[in-house]
């Protein structure tokens, strides 16, 4: 390392097979990430056999390589514990962390595995330091921030952090925020949430005009290689390589550009970027995100023809471990070799007794030779201090057979899993705050929305975006609480005016707030503020809503991808809201679709056409960025299987109705009414993969 340049940061690396591990290990990574078992956002990669994760945990380790185990999935009740005993098993094999997003998840391993680190997936929509902190606070040791984070904007949650900061160096870019994104689950069933996003994102659509062979949502690949030196001088502790379901290929030329590039302290090539390039990439990379940038060059694909890197290249340098030997050839005892790595793993072992030489006895220069042939080992001599007294011999086998035999004891060492506590898994809160019946809520996207017919219908709460709420000058009288809904996206500069706003809408009636994002916590807490959660939070199961209680929330919806069976059978903690009619979003996009269409004319109605004529609304979303609505609205009134689920509440998600919609909805919910024109029943029957 040069004089007064900073740490480097730890270069992460994918690992969806054996072979891609190998790959990782060989050119360059510092750590690895992997899936083990079925809870992992990557279920459709080769992943690993409980066998092959023992011998990739030992293998990356005795290389100084560090292992983390992606649990990053929405898990149902009956899902738990299983997630949780493959994590128990994965910490006696020594893993390093394990990635999560589930909030049940999170909660019951701090508790049943309390030593073991805990990293905060990029699924859990994570992109203010506010929201760091609150995780950090949770026990968390590592975040993996959003993609879209800006580089100013990463350098302030690095600033202010307590805990270490992961953020996509390279590889695939999503259009959704990463956890916020249902429209696989919802058009084709296979939930990203759950790891089996069939990336319709790719496919082509039209916004306010019929598909054609115009891909809106698809994004080139990133690439930060230009990046790196400004990313460990914020502090940035390690820098992720996407590509799990990539070929061993793909991982080692990409693996080993970085790692040279952060050892050489340097930028790529112009050699480097097309090797990069012919790895893989979609119409080029972006860096536009760090860049504080966005818009449609920032849009691209790759073709159904494109050659994907086959084999692995070479290492393009030597990543063996130093070792020390120390070896005493003395008369008349046995004789020794201890090896050392320098991080304070030894391991010491004896050999025969040297016989009296003949011809040619043994000599310093000799042995020192002898032991500096490590080949075939994950090890090179970086240095032999020997001791031979004279006129005696030993045999080449035998200094063979004792560096052999010292370097599996140090590989031993090296690869021993730490000591960690182990508890059963604590039981759940003993309390029910199920109903009878759930009372209507109502969710509003316009001031329109708001009528004196809607109010009639006495809904429990009206809920209504904050910056809806600091435009207006009173609020109609209503029996119903009004609730305000904080964005689903936005950023540490926004809270000033987030807070004035709040201010505003308690001045006009506001008592509640709609949390969809753990950074939402600190934003709302010690203002007097009731709290309830919203579907951003991905409530999937008993524990999440455990974990949400001690938040400090007095309800919380729960995800639209659960089925009714799942539902019923949750542990209602905390009183439980669902979403039983309106469109189900499906995306929320930090670039502005309408505006990378063409002209920026968020107000009118625009939608994204796909190639099956269906028309999705996009709706703007704070800080001029792009919510994706269903096609078809959810319509639940004439079904009576969500009646009798224990919800508390069933919120009717109004977006593009018109006021006299939003009332005749109301009122046919209240009379069982049955659907008219085009509608879903959404995920509640089905599920999702």
């Amino acid at each position: 390392m040069r004089p007064g340049r900073p740490a480097l940061p730890e270069l992460l690396a994918p690992a969806g097979s054996p072979e891609a591990l190998k790959a990782a290990a060989e050119h360059g990574a510092g750590a690895v990430y992997l899936g083990w078992g079925a809870f992992n956002a990557r279920r459709g990669a080769r992943n690993f056999s409980e066998e092959e994760f023992a011998q990739a945990v030992a293998f990356c380790h005795i290389r100084g390589v560090r292992v983390f185990l992606t649990l990053n999935i929405l898990l149902s009740d009956r899902e738990l514990p299983e997630a949780l005993e493959t994590a128990r098993t994965a910490s006696r094999l020594g893993v390093d962390a394990v990635l999560v997003q589930d909030w049940g998840l999170f909660g019951l391993l701090r508790r049943a595995l309390p030593d073991l680190p805990l990293h905060a997936s990029t699924q859990m929509s994570l992109f203010t330091s506010g929201g760091v902190r609150e995780i950090a606070a949770e026990g968390c040791g590592r975040v993996v921030l959003a993609r879209e984070c800006s580089g100013e904007e990463t350098a302030a949650i690095c600033r202010s952090s307590p805990v270490e900061i992961e953020v996509f160096v390279h590889g695939a870019l999503c259009m959704c925020y990463s956890g916020q994104c249902a429209m696989s689950a919802l058009i084709g069933g296979r939930s990203g949430n759950r790891g089996r996003c069939a990336q319709p994102c790719r496919l082509p659509y039209g916004v306010n005009e019929a598909a054609k062979d115009k891909r809106p949502l698809s994004l080139k690949d990133s690439c930060m290689a230009d990046h790196l030196g400004e990313l460990a001088e914020m502090g940035v502790s390690c820098l992720k390589i996407e590509g799990r379901m990539r070929r061993p290929g793909y991982v080692s030329a990409v693996t080993d550009i970085y790692a040279r590039l952060l050892e050489e302290g340097r930028k790529p090539t112009p050699r480097e970027r097309a090797l990069l390039e012919r790895a893989f990439s979609r119409s080029g990379f972006t860096d536009a995100y760090w860049r504080g940038a966005k818009g449609r060059p920032m849009l691209g694909f790759r073709p159904e023809n494109a050659a994907p890197a086959e084999e692995p290249v070479p290492a393009g340098a030597d990543r063996r471990i130093p070792v020390e030997f120390t070896c005493a050839v003395r008369a008349g005892v046995p004789c020794s070799l201890a090896a050392d790595d320098g991080l304070g793993n030894r391991a010491a072992v004896s050999g025969p007794v040297p016989e009296p030489a003949g011809t040619r006895p043994l000599t310093a220069e000799d042995l020192s030779a002898r032991l500096s042939k490590t080949g075939g080992t994950p090890y090179r001599c970086a240095g032999a201090d020997v001791t031979v007294e004279p006129g005696l011999h030993l045999s080449a086998a035998a200094v063979n057979a004792l560096r052999r035999d010292a370097l599996e004891a140090l590989s031993a060492a090296r690869s021993a899993p730490p000591v960690r506590r182990e508890y059963a898994p604590p039981p759940l809160p003993d309390m029910d705050c199920s109903g009878a019946e759930p009372r209507l809520t109502v969710s509003v996207a316009a001031a329109g929305q708001l009528t004196a017919e809607l109010l009639a219908f006495r809904p429990a709460r009206v809920c209504a975006p904050l910056e809806l709420l600091a435009g207006l000058s009173s609020l109609p009288e209503a029996e119903a609480e009004y609730c305000a809904v904080l964005p689903r996206v936005w950023r540490d500069k926004d809270e000033d005016l987030l807070r004035r706003w709040l201010d505003r809408a308690r001045a006009l009636g506001v008592t509640g707030l709609l949390l969809g994002n753990l950074g939402h916590f600190p934003l709302a807490r010690d203002g007097g503020w009731r709290l309830y959660g919203d579907y951003g939070l991905n409530v999937f199961n008993s524990r999440s809503l455990a974990f949400l209680r001690e938040k400090g929330l007095e309800s919380a919806c729960l995800s639209f991808e659960l089925r009714f069976s799942q539902m019923r059978d949750m542990k209602k903690i905390l009183p439980a809201e669902a979403i039983v009619y309106g469109r189900l979003p499906l995306m929320i996009t930090e670039n502005c679709l309408i505006q990378n269409a063409g002209s920026c004319r968020c107000a009118r109605p625009n939608f994204l056409n796909d190639r099956t004529g269906a028309a999705f609304p996009l709706l703007p979303a704070f800080g001029h960025r792009t919510e994706v609505q269903n096609s078809r609205p959810l319509w639940l009134a004439d079904r009576p299987e969500w009646r009798r689920l224990g919800l508390r509440y069933a919120r009717l998600r109004f977006t593009t109705e018109s006021p006299e919609e939003c009332a005749r909805v109301c009122r046919d919910y209240l009379e069982h009414a049955a659907p008219a024109g085009e509608f879903t029943r959404g995920l509640y029957q089905r599920g999702v993969e």
